[in-house]
């Protein structure tokens, strides 16, 4: 009979021989001062990934979340199953979309740097994600952006000028002033209010979306998300409620590779793809060219004809690339090879239509420079517009009592009192 002192002691042994543990710490492909390198990113041939029927089931579609969905191929043309054959108008209309959003912020960028507002964040080399997205959805179904999806209210045709006011927090801010810079809120153009806090619109849009189905509508849901807030509570909750509850919404994750000053190792990109997260869920998953404004188009639609064909909802990664700092509190250069945006492999989405749009003859090199002229003049001078109402340090642009409006329908009495007693105080100190 075995010793139990003598198998413990021989267990004992034998841990001591075990190599120790440790723990793996994702690193970025290149640092500051070293070559970038993404040669180890596999990038398919453009016709590579197949089109299955809008209602099939997730399972059956299991390798979309693990490859790429791709239209425009090394020479601008579009081919594979997924190219949507768009007309010439809607490809003209894509372009200068998506050029009018980088004029806007080259911009924005500009008057911060000005001092005229605080804080702004560019989109840059991400355009295709909002604008074809919002082309291939429908007028009156309900965006919930983050904070750079822009494009879909510039592709919406919703003016300038009233965002520039949200931006400077001027008296023509139809917000008031309540809201940070570039956190817009446009119900008319279904464009829910951005919030700075990471993930909140994504249960947000799920629950919007299983609403417009509780209520017999027709209208679906579509959010957007950055790589790194896969990792909040609120993405996992909203993707089990949207499997269990098939709600009819589309969910984007926008992985451009940088969370602030963390690449997307440290969200899970080394071990998987963010479209496999869909996987787990039962959920439908598409990885997408999101440089390539066409199978960004195409991908949409699909997953929008999926939603309304009560089939479910579907959770669309866009493999894109932030040109830019995070924002203009952000120095990328501290953290990230200087050459990265010029090495990135899958392009620049303006350059990469106009190339398209050019093959087919409906454009020139010659109109697309006139229509970056026409569109930087158009901005500038709606930007001085919007200067008028007011910009950052020019003191209170709203009523100080507007302050304590807009909360409830009626003012309670106890809102009154304190609304009165701050007026009191700025009267007596002579403000």
């Amino acid at each position: 009979m075995t010793d139990p002192h003598d198998s413990a002691r021989l267990q004992g042994e034998a841990g001591r021989n075990l190599p120790p543990l440790r723990l793996h710490v994702p690193e970025p492909p290149a640092r500051p001062g070293e070559s970038a390198d993404f040669t180890h990113f596999d990038i398919p041939a453009a016709d590579a990934a197949p089109r299955p029927d809008e209602t099939a089931q997730p399972a059956t579609m299991r390798d979309l979340a693990y490859g790429l969905v791709r239209v425009l191929d090394e020479e601008g043309a579009a081919v594979g199953q997924w190219n949507p054959n768009l007309p010439p108008e809607t490809l003209l209309r894509m372009l200068r979309a998506m050029a009018l959003t980088r004029a806007f912020d080259a911009r924005m960028f500009r008057a911060q740097r000005q001092g005229k507002t605080s804080f702004y964040m560019k989109s840059t080399g991400e355009e295709a994600v909002s604008i074809g997205a919002a082309l291939a959805l429908d007028r009156d179904d309900m965006c919930f952006p983050s904070y750079r999806q822009q494009g879909i209210l510039i592709a919406r045709d919703w003016p300038i000028i009233d965002m520039m006011n949200q931006i400077y927090s001027n008296k023509g801010d139809r917000l008031k002033g309540r809201q940070l810079p570039i956190m817009y809120s446009a119900r008319e153009a279904g464009f829910f209010s951005i919030s700075g806090n990471l993930t909140t619109q994504y249960p947000q849009a799920v629950g919007w979306a299983m609403a417009s189905a509780a209520r017999g509508d027709t209208r679906i849901a579509a959010t957007w998300c950055g790589e790194g807030s896969t990792a909040e509570g609120d993405f996992h909750s909203a993707c089990t409620f949207a499997s269990v509850y098939r709600a009819p919404v589309i969910m984007n994750v926008v992985n451009n590779q940088w969370a602030i000053s963390s690449f997307s190792g440290f969200a899970g990109a080394e071990a998987t793809t963010f479209a496999a997260r869909a996987v787990g869920y039962g959920i439908a998953g598409l990885r997408v060219d999101g440089n390539d404004v066409l199978a960004v188009y195409a991908a949409t639609r699909w997953a929008a004809d999926r939603a309304r064909a009560n089939a479910g909802p579907t959770l669309i990664e866009h493999f894109t690339y932030r040109v830019e700092g995070h924002s203009t509190s952000d120095d990328p250069t501290a953290y990230r090879s200087a050459e990265e945006s010029s090495l990135w492999p899958l392009g620049d989405p303006i350059a990469r239509l106009k190339q398209h749009c050019i093959g087919l003859g409906i454009w020139d090199e010659d109109r697309h420079a006139a229509m970056d002229k026409d569109l930087a003049e158009m901005v500038r001078d709606a930007a001085r517009e919007a200067e008028k109402n007011g910009i950052l340090g020019h003191g209170l642009h709203h009523p100080m009592e507007s302050m304590f409006e807009d909360v409830f329908e009626d003012m309670p009495w106890h809102l009154k009192e304190q609304q009165q007693q701050m007026l009191d105080e700025w009267k007596a100190a002579g403000l």
